[in-house]
């Protein structure tokens, strides 16, 4: 585990790491098939910012996605800026962003197919997290959970700038009601070290399933500390993949 320097005067701690996506599709068992590099800082004011770096180059079409993603002070979605590319070519960017006090959610976008459009929509009660579909933001969205109560699993209420289970539509907000599992606490290890973890479980039990399709069972050992990281996980199915913390520094 590395170190990252710091600066005399800002009140901010940063943590930045590096996650590898593998197959284990026959015949593609252990193949590298893309990867994501990401940075938190965490704010002095206690608000987080999340910069993730995504490429899938398996399977085909291939996805390139950025994103910068900031929650506020309590914890919840503030506002997003995403931008991808699928089969190296432009597909769309958008800007969300979240009005906790008028209780809206508004989302602009453009892309080749779509032109420019906006969006906006009201939040219509409890919100679990907004999903941006980098690993590292499915691990910190864990922090919904109240592990006080043991292991245990719940619905959680989720928006999303894309449905697609490779986040790999133009940014339009989408609901999604997904199952997420406590499943205990362990010590995972990965290149990056050996860790204390919780164990969680995505589970889609939808009668349409998430953008209208089952996503398979999602395992995910996060760090066992206030920064949730991800450190190994895999989905099942027809994804058939495995993702792991490859290089951190904090």
């Amino acid at each position: 585990m590395g170190k990252i320097g710091t600066w005399p005067g800002m009140a901010h701690r940063e943590v930045r790491g590096r996650i590898e996506y593998t197959s284990r599709k026959p015949g593609l068992e252990g193949v590298v098939r893309g990867g994501e590099t990401f940075a938190f800082t965490h704010h002095g004011d206690g608000r987080t910012t999340l910069r993730a770096h995504c490429c899938i180059e398996e399977p085909s079409p291939t996805v390139m996605r950025d994103i910068i993603y900031s929650l506020d002070e309590a914890g919840r979605p503030f506002d997003c800026l995403i931008r991808l590319t699928v089969g190296d070519r432009f597909m769309g960017a958008g800007m969300v962003v979240f009005d906790h006090v008028e209780g809206t959610v508004s989302c602009d976008s453009h892309g080749p197919a779509i032109g420019r459009i906006g969006q906006t929509l009201p939040i219509g009660g409890p919100l679990d997290g907004f999903g941006t579909h980098p690993i590292v933001g499915d691990a910190y969205m864990t922090k919904c959970m109240d592990l006080s109560k043991g292991p245990h699993r719940r619905e959680l209420r989720c928006l999303l700038p894309s449905a697609d289970h490779r986040g790999a539509t133009q940014p339009m907000i989408a609901e999604v009601r997904i199952g997420l599992a406590y499943v205990g606490d362990e010590e995972a290890t990965c290149p990056a070290g050996t860790f204390a973890c919780h164990h969680f479980r995505f589970v889609d039990e939808s009668p349409t399933g998430m953008g209208g399709k089952a996503h398979p069972d999602y395992d995910m050992w996060v760090t066992a500390d206030d920064d949730r990281l991800f450190v190994k996980g895999g989905v099942g199915g027809y994804m058939a993949t495995w993702y792991e913390l490859v290089e951190l520094a904090r």
